[in-house]
């Protein structure tokens, strides 16, 4: 009896070693910011007179690090593209040249269902859609009609071999209506549960919902904003992240339920300087995906906040700059000049620290610096020339579970590439797959996710 127990035991263990060795498991990192806002002030500092031009490069440069240790960040854009002349509040207009900057440092995505949406009326909606367009910006919230709706929401986003869907609502519009046939998603519970149940339909691997809701300058989360957020999970969302009160709320992580929320992150750029609204929080969740057989799961792995605040620096040479809390909180530089502001400064950490380490479920503070450098892998899958080389590749898309990006070169060659990988180990694992399909398959290395020609 032993020895067939014996037998059995490692029949077993055989089994169950072959079983996780079957297994392929994917993940991605998100990073999503809080209300990127243009206050008369800012505008005024980024304006560069000698140019003519505003330039917002300085209010963004300690952020890159951050932003390239994420695959995608994903920022509430809190304002309208409508053009000259540019305001502030209480109805907002800014300048192109700051979602140039924020692209430049690595903000992939977009939300633009808010208050200020029809701040400049139907021009700046369908201006502010027209300037995301023109960057490759994905972004979602505010239509040009109910067919571009229609086509495009959710927005879906793949990366890393993942499909995740993005909605995006809204409380309201200050009051000001909007222009038909312009569509701004409304908080509506039956509109909301309709879009989710179409989103199952489309199978992605989590859904994300970006609320616009809440009480301004309130640091605890309203009746509603809890109902809703159940609401949400009920429906399928996996994730809600939560913007407008313009300071920062509870962040709730349900491991049992696979299930995240943060009531609000508060302000990522504004010119707000009361206590508690000049600065907010980055929350970055990573998602892990296994599939075996066929059938994936994902579920969150990780999540973890990190602080960022407004540094607005003093008279004549005025500038707006987010400064990332792990890195100058132990700055000895003397980076920040006047004692105000090192005094407002430590205020908003100490704050913010309370705030979430009391009420925070499952969410701590991350305060690592990220390196400047982020050395990812792809694999390099083949070139073509022309129109009809590149669809026959798009066709074999399901041989890429980890996505496909290219790269255009100067003799009109498409590059296409897979990936990222955290180590070279696991793409070279994969390039040998793929080789008996692509025998061209090769490793390439990706400096903060420049991919090579």
């Amino acid at each position: 009896m032993k020895c067939k127990a014996l037998i059995v035991l490692v029949a077993l263990i055989i089994f169950c070693a072959h079983k996780v060795a079957a297994q392929d498991t994917t993940r991605i990192s998100l990073l999503f910011l809080g209300d990127i806002m243009q206050h008369e002030t800012q505008i005024n500092a980024a304006y560069n007179p000698k140019t003519g031009k505003h330039d917002y490069t300085n209010c963004f440069r300690f952020l890159k690090p951050y932003f390239q240790s994420a695959d995608l960040t994903i920022g509430n854009l809190e304002l309208t593209l409508g053009g000259k002349p540019f305001t502030g509040y209480p109805q907002f207009s800014a300048p192109d040249e700051l979602v140039y900057a924020l692209k430049d440092v690595g903000v992939d995505v977009l939300v633009t269902a808010n208050n200020h949406s029809v701040d400049r009326r139907k021009k700046g909606l369908e201006r502010t859609i027209r300037v995301l367009d023109s960057l490759g910006i994905p972004h979602t919230g505010t239509f040009t009609d109910t067919v571009e709706r229609m086509n495009d929401y959710p927005l879906l986003l793949h990366r890393n071999g993942f499909r995740l869907a993005l909605l995006n609502y809204t409380y309201g519009t200050n009051g000001i209506p909007v222009t038909k046939p312009n569509v701004v998603n409304p908080i509506d519970t039956v509109l909301i549960r309709k879009d989710l149940m179409r989103t199952k339909e489309l199978n992605p691997d989590a859904t994300i919902v970006f609320m616009h809701w809440g009480n301004e300058y309130q640091n605890q989360p309203t009746k509603q904003q809890r109902q809703l957020t159940e609401f949400c999970f009920k429906h399928g969302a996996q994730l809600v992240i939560g913007a407008h009160p313009h300071v920062l709320q509870p962040m709730e992580w349900n491991k049992e339920q696979n299930q995240l929320v943060v009531y609000s992150l508060g302000n990522f750029v504004s010119g707000q300087r009361p206590r508690y609204r000049d600065g907010g929080a980055m929350i970055q969740v990573d998602l892990k995906k296994i599939i075996h057989n066929g059938v994936s799961v994902t579920a969150i792995d990780t999540a973890n906040y990190r602080l960022q605040w407004v540094y607005r620096t003093a008279l004549p040479n005025r500038e707006f700059l987010v400064l990332p809390v792990s890195t100058f909180e132990n700055d000895t530089t003397g980076f920040i000049k006047d004692e105000v502001s090192k005094v407002a400064f430590k205020t908003f950490i100490d704050d913010s620290r309370e705030l979430l380490g009391k009420y925070n479920k499952n969410i701590a503070e991350l305060k690592t610096v990220p390196p400047d450098t982020v050395v990812t892998f792809a694999v390099r899958v083949t070139k073509a020339s022309t129109s009809a080389e590149v669809y026959a590749i798009l066709d074999q898309l399901e041989t890429f579970p980890f996505g496909l990006d290219s790269v255009q070169n100067d003799d009109r060659t498409t590059v296409f590439y897979t990936g990222k990988f955290l180590s070279r180990e696991k793409a070279e694992a994969y390039a040998m797959r793929i080789r008996t399909s692509w025998p061209q398959a090769e490793v390439v290395e990706v400096v903060n996710d420049a991919l090579p020609d």
